[in-house]
C-alpha cells in the first residue's frame, strides 16, 4: 500500500509518537521511510547561499536524524535521514515529491485555533500544499518519569 513514507521529526519528545506508529506501518506494508527534520534557524536558513558550515545545531539534528534511522534500521525498517533546511511546510511537501513518497506522516501539537493563527501550523500547511496523502497523528509527548 504505501511504498515509502516521509516521517517528520521536531528533535523533541513529539517524535515518539509518530515514530512508533510508522514503526507499525511500515512492517505492516513493507514500507521504506525517509525520516526528515526542517532546520530552520538562520543559519540553515542560509548555509546555501552563503556557503555557510552547518551550525552545531544542524550537526545535532543530523545526529539525532541518523540515531532514530539505526534504531529503526536494527528492527528490520529501511529508514533514510534526511535534514533540510528552509521554511518547513514548503521542504516537507518538496522532499516528498523529490524522495517519492506515498504517504507523509507528522505529528500535529492540537493548537487551539487562535494559537494556529498566531503561530500557523505546519501540518495545515503541508494539507494544503501537497497532493500526496499526509497522516496526521495528534501528539502526546509522555511525562518524564522521576
Amino acid at each position: 500500500m504505501y511504498k515509502r513514507i516521509l516521517v517528520t521529526l521536531e528533535n523533541s519528545p513529539y517524535d515518539e509518537v509518530i515514530i512508533e506508529h510508522v514503526r507499525k506501518l511500515a512492517k505492516l506494508c513493507a514500507s521504506t521511510l525517509v525520516l526528515i527534520h526542517v532546520a530552520d534557524g538562520w543559519v540553515a536558513r542560509n548555509v546555501t547561499q552563503l556557503k555557510l558550515r552547518e551550525s552545531e545545531e544542524m550537526q545535532q539534528d543530523r545526529a539525532y536524524l541518523e540515531k532514530i534511522a539505526a534504531s529503526l534500521d536494527s528492527d528490520g525498517i529501511d529508514a533514510e535521514p534526511l535534514l533540510a533546511s528552509g521554511e518547513p511546510a514548503d521542504e516537507i511537501a518538496a522532499a516528498a515529491e523529490r524522495e517519492g513518497c506515498d504517504l507523509i506522516a507528522m505529528t500535529t501539537h492540537g493548537h487551539k485555533f487562535l494559537n494556529d493563527m498566531l503561530r500557523g501550523s505546519v501540518a495545515n500547511k503541508v494539507r494544503h500544499n501537497s497532493m500526496i496523502p499526509v497522516l496526521l497523528v495528534r501528539g502526546a509527548p509522555r511525562e518524564k518519569q522521576a
